[in-house]
């Protein structure tokens, strides 16, 4: 795999070489707003223009856009792909192809991925990119990579040295600082028959970027609470990630109306199955990647230009839920896939530590640090599991989106679709709850059935 050598895989890769603990100077910072953008990517168009130069984002919603809507129109409806990739042609553009990618077309007759026009739409507010600049030279990681200190409300690690670093401005991605849905789990199985999981109310938020705090000991908590199928109907679960991982670990809870009681629920973590998905994924394969990286060791290989789902605005928010779900995987008429650079991070399983998978690839946006698809592989090696995000940038807001992603089975050749969003009110951005909102004892009265 040839990498594209850039300025900044170069200046990574000193950087990794003069320890972990070391932040970056405020000389190679200058380069935040010139050369890069403010959170670090390349603003330049690359050698033969199929990715544009950044230009600030999408920030203007397009016609037929309500103020306060939870659903948000597709601004490219009507652009016709540019190019498309089946089984046929795959060979052609294996440089631009992620290996899950490339499994899903040599094992699926009917998966194409359709490029379009690449659009650099992520955008944020502006005291985002200030914080941003303000950390760059002090922000760092503790506890193996574990922790960060010395950044609030700000992509903490906008040029990276190592893979820990890279992954933490995934965590703590700027989604907005809070939001909500009623959202869908979906799983298909093997011979396309669809049902339903999870059926819910999300809330989540991100304290991390309160701009009117200096701190925060939690960077990300998020409360469900389950309305469908009917035996489910009642259940919630909270979820509470800490800052400092290395002294404090996630906590959880869940609430069963059954037995009326909230229990603590420490196996909400890592490679737990997720019975939100009915088991189609892991905890740690939330939005990609969520939580402690104490199970495998980050390294940051470099950044390549890649075919990967984005401005998915016709899947995210237009589609049919019967229109998008087919056999083996999403209808390929409704996913739109383009070039963007991405930064490649490589998790290989701990000595000493278990997990159902022993590799990971993550595969990071480098206009928002979101990651947009991963490669898992088991115990002896195969590639297992493929992840899929699907990037919807809030023009509205403006802040990236990835809630709604997919994770495909390559050995039992199922699939599930997390997120689901389009058929029921979409995605509203809201303001936080009080802390009192997040405790065991509020969770027990917003499960009652």
């Amino acid at each position: 795999m040839k990498f594209q050598r850039t300025l900044l895989a170069s200046l990574a890769a000193g950087l990794f070489a003069a320890g972990a603990q070391a932040a970056i100077t405020a000389e190679q910072a200058k380069a935040l707003g010139s050369t890069l953008t403010g959170v670090g990517a390349e603003k330049g168009a690359n050698k033969d223009g199929t990715i544009p130069a950044y230009t600030g984002g999408l920030t203007t919603p397009p016609a037929g856009f309500k103020a306060g809507d939870g659903v948000r129109p597709n601004p490219f409806a009507s652009e016709k792909p540019r190019l498309v990739i089946d089984q046929k042609n795959m060979a052609q553009y294996a440089g631009q192809l992620t290996e899950g990618t490339k499994a899903l077309l040599e094992k699926s007759p009917g998966f194409r991925v359709d490029v379009y026009p690449t659009h650099r739409t992520v955008a944020f507010p502006k005291w985002v990119l200030d914080n941003t600049a303000k950390v760059a030279t002090t922000a760092k990681t503790g506890n193996g990579g574990r922790s960060i200190e010395g950044a609030h409300a700000a992509f903490p690690f906008p040029i990276p040295k190592d893979g820990y670093e890279a992954m933490w401005n995934h965590l703590v991605r700027f989604n907005g600082q809070a939001y909500e849905s009623k959202y869908r789990n979906l799983s298909v199985d093997s011979s396309g028959r669809a049902t339903l999981a999870t059926e819910g109310i999300s809330v989540q938020e991100y304290p991390y970027w309160d701009n009117t705090k200096t701190s925060a000991e939690t960077y990300w908590r998020i409360k469900l609470t389950y309305t469908a199928p009917a035996r489910r109907a009642g259940e919630a679960l909270l979820i509470v990630d800490p800052i400092d991982v290395g002294n404090k670990e996630r906590r959880a809870w869940s609430y069963l109306p059954g037995q009326r009681r909230v229990k603590v629920a420490p196996d909400f973590s890592f490679d737990t199955p997720n019975p939100g998905t009915a088991g189609g994924n892991t905890f740690d394969d939330i939005f990609i990647f969520n939580g402690s990286m104490d199970r495998f060791d980050f390294k940051l290989v470099g950044k390549k230009e890649m075919l990967v789902p984005y401005n998915t605005y016709a899947a995210v928010y237009g589609a049919k839920q019967d229109d998008l779900l087919k056999p083996n995987h999403l209808n390929p008429d409704l996913v739109r896939w383009e070039l963007h650079r991405v930064w490649v991070v490589e998790a290989t399983l701990r000595e000493g530590k278990r997990h159902v998978y022993s590799k990971r690839t993550f595969y990071l946006d480098e206009d928002s640090w979101a990651a947009v698809a991963s490669d898992e592989y088991d115990a002896r090696g195969q590639l297992y599991r493929v992840g899929l995000a699907y990037m919807t940038p809030s023009y509205d807001l403006p802040a990236p989106y990835t809630d709604m992603f997919s994770h495909y089975d390559l050995i039992s050749r199922a699939y599930s679709l997390t997120g689901f969003i389009a058929e029921t009110g979409g995605l509203k951005h809201t303001k936080p709850l009080p802390d009192r909102e997040w405790t065991a004892d509020a969770l027990a009265g917003s499960g009652v059935r």
